[in-house]
């Protein structure tokens, strides 16, 4: 993968390649601890910290690390700095640690973690690296805490944590519950998905469709004849 910028390792890690919105990765902290929007910035900022460091690191030994033994060597940098994390969570936040229970360890084998590792930063350099790691976390971060914001006012009738007088005695408690957690992330990639497509068009970046003679498509049936310049230039004639 071509090494950039860190606003552009920042703004792919944000918007382009979101790793809950877009590639859809970590899904099981996703709908798990949102609950409260409190839950996802810890969650997030933990993984943030994790991802950027671990990142660091992999690219700073990648010319050391044998490439046969390379998922192993990833998973031990990954869980020393988990651990920290860990630790320093138990020490000094220890009502959101208990909030967030397990998913804090498992954040060893959250596929995000290592899919950066072995897509970026085990072939890139270690600022870019750094910053990638910061992007891919600040984009799972802002993604968790929208949900956990969503899923909180509607299912409890607060936010983060603070009552919204007696909301909370008209809200359908099934967005605190499994269920809602698939409700509101659908609901999310899918404005998410328009919005990007409204701006693409309005932009003009995706280019009509051409057909020519030897691809044996019928017109007529084909999906894509309102913007087949093959088509219109066939209907002209």
């Amino acid at each position: 993968m071509k090494e950039g910028s860190a606003a552009e390792r920042l703004y792919n890690g944000l918007i382009k390649e979101n790793p809950t919105l877009v590639i859809v990765l970590g899904m099981c902290p996703t709908l798990a601890v949102t609950t409260s929007a409190m839950n996802g910035i810890g969650m997030g900022l933990s993984t943030t910290v994790v991802l950027a460091l671990s990142n660091l690191f992999i690219s700073l030994l990648r010319n050391i690390i044998p490439d046969k033994i390379r998922i192993p060597a990833f998973i031990v940098i990954i869980a020393t700095f988990v651990t920290m994390v860990d630790m320093l969570m138990e020490g000094f936040t220890p009502a959101l640690y208990t909030q967030l229970g397990i998913y804090i360890p498992l954040i060893v084998v959250n596929c995000i973690i290592l899919g950066r590792a072995e897509a970026y930063a085990y072939s890139n350099g270690p600022a870019s690296s750094f910053f990638d790691g910061v992007g891919m976390g600040l984009g799972f971060t802002c993604a968790i805490t929208l949900i956990g914001f969503i899923r909180e006012l509607i299912g409890s009738g607060a936010v983060f944590g603070m009552p919204l007088g007696n909301l909370s005695d008209f809200t359908p408690t099934i967005f605190v519950m499994a269920p809602g957690a698939f409700f509101v992330l659908a609901t999310i990639i899918a404005v998410r998905a328009k919005i990007i497509d409204n701006i693409e068009k309005k932009k003009g970046e995706r280019l009509p469709v051409k057909h020519t003679d030897e691809d044996g498509i019928d017109c007529a049936t084909c999906s894509a004849r309102a913007t087949c310049s093959g088509h219109m230039g066939t209907e002209q004639q």
